[in-house]
């Protein structure tokens, strides 16, 4: 038997995926320190205004929402491990930026949205590079237990990154929080470097081609799998993962509780996808019917969880709506890395990170609205219904796909 601590884990036997793992971990405690800095940042030079904060945060997404499909005929046409080491070194320059001008006493707003925009439109290629080169960097029997890992990062990120950069700020002001930053970009360029690219499935680059992003939509629209997949992630991305509104007027609106109580939510959520990531982690492959029993299980539970009486129960609850959350997201990334084809593997990536992160804040307004006149629990009822039934149309006609659709998914 070995003697290494990864012994009992197979995916942690191959070299790459550690090296992955690694940057991966740096790189996103390095994000959610530079998120908190950056806001704090917004906030102090605008001397509190809230729509700063907002503007700052809209401007790093939007590009996502705007050119996401764009981006992913861009990783599709060039090696994902070369298109990793650009975007990760230019993003570690863009992180330094803010630093410097805090630093020199010259920081403007002008320059954070910037910086903030600049951010954004590097997200575009970097974020369906990083999963495609996921996919190539294992072999397609781990690449679910690999999703559900990296997803347990990203969660244990969330909750380290503010943690670490609390303190920073308060000693040392909002600087070396994005220092840490570029330097967790730099750790990853290193892991790069160090793999092993003869064990990496690369997939040949896509030629140039005129309309690339048409037919990667046109090939999501003939694949009703991945029309189905993406279809449940956007309605319960715009409808059911706004709990920075829902969670926060409950909270606060309904239940009174102290300001204390008020960063549980975020803990609590964070905490139920750390489970749900060791949970998805036992598959090596998900069916249909499994990708909608999770969003239906999330449904179910978020509208509960505006039944609870008071904010303790509120806060339990939420851990297992975070674990069911997480399964369902990591089950629909492995439904379509499973199912596509190596040359569309990164549009269609990005047409996930599109669904996923750009139809929330479309949702968000809406719910807000719902929330104000009817009530935090009515909109927090009605998105997880919402959800619940998307997930009950989608676990029906899932059966019906051709067989051929099917096997090629799973």
């Amino acid at each position: 038997m070995s003697s290494r601590p990864w012994h009992r884990w197979p995916l942690l036997q191959n070299p790459n995926f550690r090296l992955f793992a690694l940057g991966q971990t740096a790189s996103n405690t390095g994000t959610w320190m530079q998120k908190v800095a950056q806001d704090w940042l917004a906030l102090e030079l605008s001397h509190g205004d809230g729509t700063v904060l907002g503007t700052t945060t809209a401007l790093q997404f939007l590009p996502l929402l705007l050119l996401g499909s764009y981006g992913g005929v861009i990783v599709d046409r060039h090696s994902r491990w070369q298109t990793l080491l650009v975007s990760e070194a230019i993003m570690a320059a863009l992180a330094l930026i803010p630093a410097v001008l805090v630093v020199t006493g010259t920081a403007r707003l002008d320059a954070l949205y910037l910086v903030a925009l600049a951010l954004g439109l590097t997200m575009v290629v970097e974020k369906p590079a990083l999963q495609a080169f996921l996919a190539e960097s294992v072999a397609p029997t781990q690449l679910v237990s690999a999703l559900a890992f990296n997803s347990a990062v990203l969660n244990l990120a969330r909750m380290a990154g503010p943690a670490l950069a609390g303190p920073l700020i308060v000693l040392f002001g909002p600087g070396p929080a994005f220092v840490a930053n570029a330097l967790s970009y730099l750790a990853v360029i290193v892991c790069l470097l160090r793999m092993d690219r003869r064990a990496v499935h690369a997939a040949p680059p896509l030629p140039r081609a005129n309309r690339q992003v048409r037919a990667g939509l046109r090939y999501v629209r003939d694949r009703p799998d991945l029309a189905l997949t993406l279809t449940l992630v956007a309605i319960v991305a715009a409808v059911g993962m706004n709990f920075q509104i829902t969670t926060a007027l409950i909270i606060t609106h309904t239940y009174h509780a102290p300001a204390a109580v008020f960063g549980l939510g975020n803990a609590a959520l964070a905490a139920g996808s750390v489970i749900g990531s060791l949970l998805a982690g036992y598959r090596q492959r998900v069916t249909g019917q499994q990708l909608a029993a999770a969003a239906l299980a999330f449904g179910l539970l978020e509208a509960t969880c505006s039944l609870m009486p008071g904010h303790i129960t509120f806060l339990v609850l939420l851990v297992p709506t975070g674990t069911a959350l997480l399964v369902f997201l990591t089950a629909a990334k492995a439904r379509l890395q499973l199912g596509v084809s190596d040359d569309m593997r990164g549009r269609v990536m990005s047409l996930y990170l599109l669904t996923s992160f750009g139809t929330t804040p479309l949702g968000a307004p809406c719910i807000g609205w719902i929330a104000q006149t009817a009530g935090p629990r009515t909109a927090l009822a009605l998105s997880g219904a919402v959800c619940a039934a998307a997930a009950g149309a989608v676990g029906v006609l899932y059966p019906r796909l051709p067989t051929i659709t099917q096997h090629r998914a799973e």
